[in-house]
């Protein structure tokens, strides 16, 4: 598997992802939306955005796991938050992602919600290229 991350000289260089991510290997895994949950599905850090974004990567990471892939394989994520506002989440949701993807930098895209379940303030999926 290969992932070659991109930054184009004709847009801005993002420090925790990258604009475009080349993908190839021969097993595709998605990754469905992560929620910030224990292992018993019990909601994690009511009304905490911090606790809750390290829950849903932590998850994340343990979904990965699961199918024999890493961090380092997964292409692209989606972010979900409720009620997004840039300047007060970004730097919470990145200190997060950081801890499980350290200096991998897939393609994401960040999304404002408006509400997702009760209480839950984040969610975030992925698709991963490895091989095998």
């Amino acid at each position: 598997m290969t992932l070659e991350c991109i930054n184009p000289k004709d847009l801005p260089t993002p420090q925790t992802y990258s604009q475009v991510v080349v993908a190839t290997g021969t097993r595709w895994v998605f990754v469905a939306g992560q929620e910030p949950e224990d292992v018993h599905g019990n909601l994690v850090g009511r009304g905490d955005l911090a606790t809750q974004a390290h829950q849903v990567f932590a998850n994340l990471g343990r979904a990965l796991t699961a199918v024999g892939a890493v961090p380092k394989q997964v292409a692209k994520i989606t972010i979900y938050v409720v009620n997004y506002d840039r300047d007060e989440h970004l730097p919470i949701i990145e200190a997060a992602r950081v801890t499980v993807f350290g200096d991998h930098k897939p393609v994401d895209t960040l999304l404002g919600v408006a509400t997702l379940s009760p209480g839950y303030l984040i969610e975030v999926d992925a698709i991963a290229i490895i091989d095998g």
